[in-house]
């Protein structure tokens, strides 16, 4: 376990995940064990959303890539880079068509391994900073791949009637619960502020779009995305890619408690 402090602020990092951000023992994320999510945060890359109904194949410039539900990032494990008393650097990294043994097989998905026809390498660096915990994913890859990037967090509900604000509209949970797992659609938006006993804001950069889900009261995913996969048909799901440059590409989500 990793741990980071910088004044009243903790963060405790778990192999790259981040499971807990407090500021005076006030907890922040999800945490696991109570109801709701298995995890407290994670990433979905090369791509966002289901493949079952695709067959699990993703249609790329170099042909179909087999990948299940929110790409195969989640499936490599983190190696710890660099730490500080207030910073952390995590890295993944990948080697085209490498097979990677798929952890959703056999019980919810037919495909045993999932791959990826291009190089590349994930960072995820942590950052405290004055009441703010930044977290900058740093990707160098071939250039011209493509990709999408969701962030996954997992925010801890502690009131009755939380309120998810946007700078255009105001969202329930009860909204979002009614949404189910296709997740609530934040569109074009690059900061959102979840009031609770405390309030969070969440500020992306890079991203563009929100994502909102939960299955339970106590707990809500604020999820900056590149792409919105429930938009399109999943065989279609390449419509939403980006492209890879010749220099690296960083993305950052800032949790400000100001």
């Amino acid at each position: 376990m990793v741990h980071l402090n910088l004044k009243n602020l903790k963060v405790k990092i778990d192999e790259g995940e981040l499971v807990s951000f407090t500021k005076d023992n006030y907890e922040y994320i999800h945490q696991k064990g109570t109801p709701g999510w298995r995890s407290s945060d994670t990433e979905m890359f090369p791509i966002i959303g289901p493949t079952d109904k695709a067959d699990f194949k993703v249609n790329t410039p170099r042909g179909f890539a087999i990948q299940d539900q929110h790409g195969l990032l989640r499936e490599l494990t983190y190696k710890q880079v660099e730490l500080t008393e207030t910073s952390a650097i995590f890295e993944k990294k990948y080697l085209v068509n490498t097979q990677v043994k798929n952890s959703k097989f056999p019980a919810k998905s037919t495909e045993e391994h999932l791959s990826w026809p291009y190089d590349f390498s994930f960072k995820k660096k942590f950052t405290l900073i004055e009441n703010k915990l930044k977290i900058e994913f740093i990707i160098n890859g071939e250039e011209g791949m493509p990709f999408m990037l969701g962030y996954h967090p997992a925010f801890n509900i502690q009131s009755t009637e939380p309120l998810i604000k946007t700078p255009t509209q105001n969202i329930t949970l009860d909204e979002i619960l009614a949404v189910g797992s296709r997740a609530y659609q934040v569109p074009d938006a690059t900061k959102i502020t979840l009031e609770d006993r405390k309030a969070i804001n969440i500020t992306s950069e890079g991203f563009g779009n929100f994502m909102l889900w939960t299955e339970v009261t106590n707990m809500v995913c604020i999820e900056p995305v590149s792409f919105y996969p429930y938009a399109v048909d999943q065989k279609d799901l390449h419509s939403g890619f980006m492209t890879l440059g010749n220099t690296e590409t960083t993305f950052n989500v800032v949790l400000d408690l100001d």
